[in-house]
This record gives C-alpha cells, structure tokens and sequence, in this order.
C-alpha cells in the first residue's frame, strides 16, 4: 500500500496483491496490481524491477502499447503534463506519481526498461490498472428510505478497500465517524438539514452536501476543491450557498489564521486579519438572501497565502458549520530548469510547484526577447528545446502573468555555471 501527501493528505485505496513476472533475470513487481481512487488524488503506482547485467539506459512509464510501436513516455505526453513524477531510479525502483487524478486517467499503465546490452529491453506486464472515480468529486450521497426514516449511503463508483473511515458532516459540522458507508441515526425529514460525507485523510474530497427531504436545506458547494495560482498574481475562490431561512451574514476565513483568532473557536472574518490587509475582498455576495454566490479576492497573492479558505453564514436561528471542508489554495513561483534532451540539446521547463489551474499558456523569452506568439503552439507549452552549446540567458512566463527570473548562466556544464545556481 502506498499513502502519499501531495499539498494535502491524499490516501489512495487498494485491492490485489503484488503481480511478480520475469524471465531470465528480467523481473517487475507492480504492488498491487489494482488501484481505486478518488477523482482530485493523488497516487503513486509502486513497482520494483531487476535486470541481468549492465547499465539501464531508460525508463518509461507507458498506457499506449502496439504491436511493433515504441511506447512513448507518459512524461511525453501533452495529455499528462504536470500529473505525472517518476519517483524511481535506474536501479530498482520504479515508482509512478500522478497527481490530481482525473476519470481520464484510468487506464492499464506499464513500466518499461531498457540497458546496454544486446537485447536489453524488457516491459513488465500485465501492468497496473488504476480506476478513478467518475464523479466529480469522487464521493457522492445516496438518500434512500421512508418519509421518517432514511439511509445516508457515501457512494463511489469503484470499491474503495482497506475500511476506509467515513466522515460524517450535518450543516457543515462534524456529526460522526464509522468504516460503515451508510449512516442512519438521527437523520429525519427535517427539511433544513444538509449531509455530506468525505473518507478520512482525504477531508478535502468531500461529497456535496444533499438535502435529505427536497432541494431547500442549507448547503454550500464550492466551484474548485483545488486553485494553485502564481506569486503575485490574483486569485478568486467562490462558493454558493442556500440558506433555509433569509441570511442576515457571511465571511470567509482560513483554519491556518486560528493561532490570531480572539477565541480560536470562533473563526474571524478574513478582511479583518492584519496578514491580508489591503489585500482581500468580497465579491458576489448580498444579505437578506435566502441563496446566492460568493467569491473572496485575494490579490498579490504571496506563498505564505497557501491554506484552507471556507465560508460560513448565519440566519437568524441558524449558523452553517465551521468544520466543513472548503477550498485549497497553492501558491507558487515560476522556475526554470535544465535537462539533458537529445545529444548536443537541452529541454528547459517552465515548472511550479503545483499544477496550474485552468490550462495556462507559456511566453519564452531568450535574452530578455520574446521568443514567438502566446498562439503559437510551438512556445506554448512549458518546454523549450533548446542548443546546449548556447550561452544565451532564458526565462518565461505564464502568459498574462509576470516572468520567472533568467537563466543566470550558460547551459553548458562550465566550472562558473557549476558553481552558481541555474535560477536566481
């Protein structure tokens, strides 16, 4: 089993055993063999893999296999950019990372490697197959039942394995706990109860909240679980809430900010903090409403702004929970980096710390010069190949934001550019 962390604790559930198949020295463990997780994780495809002599030369993780094609890369892939990390090695290790998982990404996946000796390549079969949840998140709540009595079934589309715990919420506090993923007590008709359920380590992949009588409970639903934005930059994060009754007022507020809180139960309202001032503001929201969105602003984002945001509201006899999971917002730099790519080339990525949001476009610049057009898909992307031989200063930019600083030194591996970083 493998449990990861990826900006929030992420738990990755599976059934199987490990598969071992291997011939004359060749071997590839692939533990387990069977992976479901939710949509929005991450997960890591555990594999170890031995060979009979020599050196290994490549190592490749595939989904495409045809007969007397070469596989290519998933790392290659325009269609896994920024989900995919190979955490392993060229001697045993082969472990795959693939982060915020996608219905899309369920799929066989296969390890490959190759050596220096005469017939020295070998794929692993039969694979990996990872399922991903289809819905969106991956947990959704079943009510079923009588007028009187219902039945809160936490549902996916694959079985989740290992008695994952079920976390309960009711109005947006913390209700119960169970490996059960069905909850009983105490659910009755009332009209404005909303429940929604989550898998614990994974709070932040909670299921909508639902209605257990009709559609006029009180609830909120944020748009994105997940933003990861640049340094500097502008960021909204917005909900929509209902309220059973007409909502006298709301705020938004971060767990991360309780230590300044004046009662460290009572969350505070975000314009008041003294770490956002000037910067943060609402948008979207009016009282005396019974339902409506709701957006907060923070701009000049700064990294130490990474945290949990949530919203909360009150009707005159009702206060939506506290402990009810609400946005993630990452935020990071731009870097360049430098890799070997084809022999006298390097390929230089344009990397964060976490995957933008939205699909973004790239800008090149070489020696402070523009490289080509946003449109052009040849400098679109967030990789340039590049000569390796040329002394030239690169940088780029994330199109409408602000650039990552320049390449301080040549690409190639001269004492002056050994001893200085790559990126200033």
């Amino acid at each position: 089993m493998a449990l990861r962390k990826a900006g929030s604790v992420l738990v990755v559930f599976f059934w199987s055993v490990a598969v071992v198949m291997g011939q004359d020295g060749w071997s590839v463990t692939y533990t387990p063999q069977s992976i479901c997780a939710l949509r929005g994780s991450t997960v890591d495809l555990t594999c170890s893999y031995t060979y009979p002599s020599g050196t290994v030369t490549t190592t490749l993780w595939f989904t495409k296999w045809e007969t007397g094609v070469e596989p290519e890369y998933l790392g290659q892939d325009p269609e896994y950019a920024g989900h995919v990390e190979y955490h392993g090695d060229k001697e045993k290790d082969c472990t795959l990372r693939i982060k915020d998982l996608r219905e899309r990404d369920s799929s066989t996946y296969w390890f490959r490697l190759l050596t220096d000796q005469e017939g020295g390549t070998y794929t692993g079969s039969p694979g990996v197959t990872l399922s991903v949840t289809v819905f969106s998140p991956g947990l959704r709540v079943k009510v079923t039942g009588g007028h009187q009595d219902k039945t809160l079934t936490c549902s996916t589309t694959c079985t989740l394995t290992d008695n994952p715990t079920y976390i309960w919420y009711k109005n947006g506090q913390h209700l119960d706990e169970s490996t059960s993923p069905q909850y009983k007590s105490s659910v009755s008709s009332n009209y404005i109860d909303g429940y929604s359920c989550a898998v614990k380590g994974q709070e932040d992949l909670h299921s909508p909240a639902v209605c257990v009588q009709g559609q006029d409970c009180n609830r909120v639903t944020y748009t994105k679980r997940r933003i990861c934005v640049l340094k500097g930059s502008t960021v909204d994060i917005s909900c929509t809430y209902v309220g059973y009754n007409r909502v006298k007022s709301s705020l938004w507020f971060s767990p991360k900010r309780s230590a300044s809180w004046t009662n460290k139960l009572t969350p505070e309202d975000l314009t008041r903090d003294p770490g956002y001032a000037g910067r943060v503001e609402y948008t979207g929201r009016e009282s005396e409403t019974y339902e409506g969105p709701s957006s907060l602003r923070i701009s000049d984002l700064r990294e130490e702004d990474s945290a949990e945001y949530r919203f909360a509201f009150k009707t005159p006899n009702f206060e939506w929970g506290h402990s009810f999971p609400g946005t993630t917002l990452s935020v990071t730099g731009l870097q360049v980096k430098v890799t070997p790519a084809a022999e006298g080339q390097k390929t230089l990525t344009c990397s964060t710390t976490c995957t933008l949001t939205d699909n973004p476009t790239y800008i090149w610049y070489k020696n402070g010069q523009r490289l080509d057009e946003p449109t052009s898909q040849q400098h679109s992307s967030n990789n340039l190949v590049v000569l390796g031989h040329s002394a030239d200063s690169y940088s780029c930019a994330e199109n409408t934001t602000r650039t990552s600083p320049l390449l301080q030194c040549m690409l190639q591996r001269t004492p002056q550019c050994q001893s200085v970083p790559l990126v200033k």
